[in-house]
């Protein structure tokens, strides 16, 4: 399960065992990582409140003495007995279930197993979650795995029975998803970070927007039986392309596997073996997930590089780039070609002013662009943080020599010397105008000429709605002191979003053109956008994106559908909604098809420190409205 060589983590399913050691061993052999255990051996069923075995003496289980207790808490996965039904009809056999869950879970946590799991049945499994959700409340230390197939198995029956009546009665029904089972179940579990789901692949593969739903659910292992896998020629188990397919999809959350039903190709070890080679098939040598590997859904408050200066490493880690800068160097290099004819390339001199100049990337990118291009520019490097103004002035002096004039200032309290022909800047952040480049180039455009060239020249913000359990989960468990518990709801977070489902394509929102020719420069903004939501889910947040035209066709993106290649620099950003912004849980898990987002950006009041971002939901009849203000921290006057 290492995320620096892909293997799988892979488990193996007992229905039964005689003996607790030897099946351990035996899986171990194999390749496998842990064991899926009954707790209770089937021929001791309990009753506790009357019936033959009310009396039985003896262990109604095994004692924990058969193992080492590192051997429980780290290879073993408990199975709930098959026959509990806390939410049985008849009160005699929901008390006996209630009794007989109680005491396995207590026996569970005694073992200290690292997860326990049972399958879910339907929708109607309130009291079954209400116990469960009791138990991780009282702080109990296993995970809970709940068992819940891809499909209907009700709706595959009908299918293959060619009951065209009742196919279309199930899977037009409500109820006939699994995942609303789910959603149901774990919505009473107030959507608890303990619980997680053991999502069994079927015969028949879901549409791919539900499989796609299912990508946005906190799935702790996919369950595969045997007997999904065919014998190919030299008489090994091997999946289907349209599972092999899936089965990649998701190794990109590292998930778990857990192997179950009859052996039928022989021996065990053959289904982690191909399983192994089917994760380590799904490496990428992409750059951004290479670098994003280990922040999969890990939340990071915004740069704030204004009000902050950042750190030697961060700086290292954003010039590693492999593709921002080249862009840059080529919109420079054709900006120059622009400029400057060729019959004035020995006579003219272009001035190119790099605002926010870092420790000097752009600089450089604007010196190979000049060599490139044969043409001559002279180059003010404008930065504010003075740790950073060192790097710029050694390089200076061993380097760049005359041809590059450093300068020690903010770029707003600057006096230039002369006017800039090309203005560049690399203050972008993961929504485009969240870290205030608007603001700041508004205040910079007056070294520019008036024929000046802004790089970048314009950029759009992007949003669309996502559900993603996880992240909010993580948000939702965020504590800091001396702060309202619900203030990380009213933050924006980077993430490298990866456990989520989009529920609609993404959308433009704002867009901010450089130079600013108007004659009021107003940053404010104000738009609705309508996304369409074809299926019922949970509305979890929105993330948001940015792509950006450095010179004419050449752009950088990090929206999903126009993603630049290999470009590292800027994850997306999440604002987190929180459920209780609705009058009812039925407003968000049943969801209305239509949504409407009013959004608005609003320029900072320099004199005071506000919180980066407010979100306001608030539902109507038939659609819902989410009001989100947009403020960042500053406390100086442009």
């Amino acid at each position: 399960m290492a995320n620096s060589n892909r293997r799988v983590s892979c488990g193996l399913d007992f229905c039964s065992i005689p003996d607790i050691r030897g099946s351990l061993q035996g899986a171990s052999e194999a390749g496998y990582d842990f064991a899926c255990f009954p707790i209770v051996h089937p021929r001791f069923k309990r009753e506790f409140l009357s019936g033959k075995s009310k009396e039985r003496p003896g262990a109604f289980t095994r004692s924990d003495l058969i193992l080492a207790g590192s051997d429980w808490n780290n290879l073993i996965v408990g199975k709930l007995s098959p026959y509990i039904n806390v939410d049985s009809e008849d009160p005699v056999m929901r008390k006996q279930s209630e009794e007989a869950l109680n005491q396995e879970l207590a026996y569970a946590s005694h073992l200290g197993l690292p997860a326990v799991t049972f399958s879910l049945r339907g929708d109607n499994q309130t009291n079954l979650a209400r116990m469960v959700h009791n138990k991780m409340q009282a702080g109990s230390t296993y995970q809970i795995w709940l068992h819940v197939p891809m499909e209907n198995p009700a709706v595959a029956a009908a299918y293959y029975h060619s009951d065209e009546e009742e196919f279309r009665k199930l899977h037009g029904g409500a109820d006939s998803s699994t995942w609303e089972w789910w959603n149901k179940f774990r919505s009473v579990c107030n959507f608890e970070k303990k619980l997680g789901l053991a999502l069994e692949v079927t015969p028949d593969i879901p549409p791919e927007e539900d499989v796609s739903r299912w990508m946005g659910e906190p799935i702790k292992c996919l369950v595969l039986s045997t007997t999904l896998f065919v014998t190919n020629k030299k008489g090994y188990p091997v999946l289907l392309r349209p599972h092999q397919h899936l089965i990649k999809s998701f190794a990109t959350l590292d998930v778990q596997v857990v192997i179950r039903g009859a052996i039928r190709h022989g021996c065990s070890k053959y289904y982690q073996q191909y399983l192994d080679h089917l994760w380590q098939s799904t490496s990428h040598t992409d750059p951004l997930v290479a670098y994003a590997r280990g922040y999969e859904d890990y939340l990071q408050c915004p740069l704030q590089p204004l009000m902050d200066n950042l750190e030697s490493q961060t700086y290292e880690v954003f010039e590693k780039d492999p593709v921002k800068y080249n862009e840059y160097q080529r919109a420079i290099y054709s900006a120059l070609l622009d400029r400057v004819l060729y019959e004035e390339k020995d006579t003219k001199v272009v001035v190119v002013m790099v605002v926010g100049a870092g420790r000097g990337p752009l600089v450089r990118a604007a010196l190979n662009a000049a060599q490139k291009a044969d043409r001559k520019i002279r180059v003010y490097a404008v930065e504010k943080n003075p740790n950073a103004v060192v790097t710029l002035q050694a390089q200076q002096e061993e380097l760049w020599g005359d041809q590059v004039t450093v300068v020690s200032c903010d770029m707003r309290d600057w006096n230039s010397p002369e006017k800039a022909d090309i203005l560049v800047s690399e203050l972008l952040g993961s929504f485009g105008d969240n870290e205030l480049s608007p603001e700041c180039l508004d205040g910079a455009q007056k070294f520019l000429k008036d024929d000046g060239i802004s790089i970048p020249c314009s950029y759009t913000s992007y949003l669309c709605p996502v559900q993603s359990s996880k992240l909010y989960n993580e948000v939702r468990l965020c504590k800091e002191k001396d702060k309202h518990a619900l203030n990380h709801f009213e933050t924006p977070y980077v993430v490298h979003l990866q456990n989520k489902f989009q529920l609609a394509p993404t959308q433009p929102l704002f867009t901010f053109c450089h130079p600013n020719k108007d004659e009021v420069l107003d940053n404010t903004r104000y738009k609705c956008l309508s996304f369409n939501i074809s299926q019922n889910c949970v509305l979890h947040g929105f993330s948001g994106y940015f792509d950006t035209v450095l010179y004419k066709n050449i752009m950088l993106s990090i929206v999903p559908e126009t993603h630049s290649r290999g470009m590292f620099s800027w994850f997306p950003i999440f604002f987190p909604i929180r459920s209780d912004n609705f009058s009812s849980m039925s407003q968000i898990t049943e969801l209305v098809r239509w949504e409407r987002i009013s959004v608005r950006h609003t320029p900072p009041n320099w004199e005071k420190d506000l919180d980066c971002a407010s979100i306001v939901a608030r539902p109507r009849s038939h659609f819902v409205t989410f009001q989100i203000m947009f403020f960042t921290k500053c406390c100086t006057e442009l």
